[in-house]
């Protein structure tokens, strides 16, 4: 029966289309989709069970801002998680990335009296004193990227956040032949997961790669394109030798690739980054950027979503457990913090595959 289950897993994933609108439209199964990809899987026979239990919650997944594709994403996880398990699950989050928005929203859902929240924050520091509120009410917290948090039940990591960082290293530093000038951005300077990526990256450089050197250091996107662009065109103008860039906002590299497409800078420059193929493809197609890294947020929502309804069940998950969601089984566990590996490359080669 669990192989059958198996193999009914990995049908339903590999008949999912992704439309136009960048968003999938889910179909029932016992875990979410990977992704289009060729290397997805199902979840391993004896994992952790996302099935209807007896006891059905209210979930809120909180994220940091909404209408952008990582979220809109993170979304169809979350729904899928409703769909297969019978929990009322539901995301919600502010069109600004404003750690303020955050906290009013998850102070309406502790007086909303939902069972468990699930957050991605802006700023893990901002949101402490509210989820400790939270916690204190009886609520289970589960955040993401947010390794650094006190008032939380657990944190889940697609994968481990420096390892990530030096892997953006080792590419770009592959790329840039071991020499020359670049820089990094985050989506924000209190951004957990994004300072942690580019302090591991750094760590790299300075340890394989002397000949490289850094400038303007976690440049601030605030999670706009925009800003990102006209950021990059202030950073070539001051440093005319300036050719690597690596981006931590989804939004980062795209705003990179916009600026060096329209100076014509593709055979100069070398970009690399976190996003998603629907929001970066134009400017992997023109070599603007060069290779994007990305997790399915939609297996993160799911995942997260698993995760609390196992502590509400009064379940105790520990070091080794395995999750449906692809890329989260045998978690690592460090502290509260549960640690998956479930991050992908993407380039022009291979962009076709990862659609959503």
């Amino acid at each position: 029966m669990k192989k059958a289950m198996a193999l009914l897993i990995v049908a339903a994933m590999l008949v999912m289309s992704f439309g136009c609108s960048g968003t999938q439209t889910p179909a029932p199964s016992n875990a979410p989709a990977a992704s289009a990809a060729p290397a997805a899987t199902a979840a391993p026979e004896g994992s952790a069970s996302a099935a209807p239990s007896g006891k059905k919650y209210k979930i809120a997944t909180v994220v940091k801002l909404t209408g952008v594709a990582w979220f809109d994403r993170m979304e169809v996880g979350v729904k899928q998680f409703a769909a297969d398990t019978g929990n009322d699950a539901f995301q919600t989050g502010h069109s600004t990335a404003d750690p303020a928005e955050q906290v009013r929203i998850i102070d309406d859902l502790i007086a909303q009296g939902v069972d468990a929240i699930c957050v991605v924050p802006n700023s893990t520091e901002s949101l402490e004193a509210v989820l400790k509120k939270a916690m204190d009410a009886g609520i289970v917290v589960i955040t993401h990227e947010a390794s650094n948090v006190q008032n939380a039940n657990f944190d889940i990591e697609a994968f481990d956040n420096k390892a990530y960082g030096e892997h953006f290293m080792k590419m770009l530093g592959e790329m840039m032949g071991g020499k020359g000038q670049y820089t990094t951005f985050v989506g924000s300077l209190t951004a957990t997961s994004h300072n942690e990526w580019v302090d591991g990256s750094t760590a790299v450089q300075k340890a394989q790669y002397p000949n490289m050197e850094l400038v303007s250091n976690k440049n601030e996107s605030t999670e706009n394109i925009d800003n990102a662009y006209n950021k990059t065109l202030e950073l070539l103008k001051a440093y005319p030798n300036l050719v690597g860039f690596q981006g931590s906002a989804m939004t980062d590299v795209v705003g990179v690739g916009k600026a060096i497409d329209e100076m014509k800078k593709q055979d100069s420059t070398f970009v690399v980054g976190t996003s998603l193929v629907s929001t970066a493809g134009q400017y992997l197609e023109t070599g603007a950027i060069d290779k994007i890294s990305f997790w399915d947020p939609a297996l993160a929502g799911y995942a997260m979503n698993e995760l609390a309804v196992m502590v509400l069940d009064g379940k105790a998950p520990a070091d080794g457990v395995s999750l449906q969601a692809t890329g989260y089984q045998n978690l690592k566990l460090v502290g509260k913090v549960f640690y998956g590996s479930a991050w992908i490359d993407v380039d022009k080669s291979n962009m076709k595959d990862y659609t959503f």
